[in-house]
């Protein structure tokens, strides 16, 4: 897969992210306002279920689970090692 940051939430279920999921929009000319056609490239939102959060102890994407620690405050962890999600 591809990396990138999260730019923004799109609606509860969609994230665009930063050079993923390019797609080319054609754009007529609009001279009122200023916008000069042509084939502009863009992000396209992604679902949700499709991001992963990469893991930097194993350079790979990991899957993110919630525990309770013995304090009562929840974490998120990764689920290849068990690490805690620093965010």
């Amino acid at each position: 897969g591809r990396k990138g940051t999260v730019l923004q939430l799109v609606g509860k279920d969609r994230v665009l992210v930063d050079n993923v999921n390019l797609v080319k929009k054609h754009t007529k000319p609009n001279p009122n306002k200023g916008i000069t056609g042509g084939i502009i490239e863009k992000e396209a939102p992604i679902h949700i279920s499709n991001i992963n959060l990469f893991n930097p102890l194993t350079k790979k994407a990991d899957r993110v689970g919630v525990k309770v620690l013995e304090d009562g405050k929840k974490v998120r962890y990764f689920k290849s090692n068990g690490e805690v999600v620093d965010v």
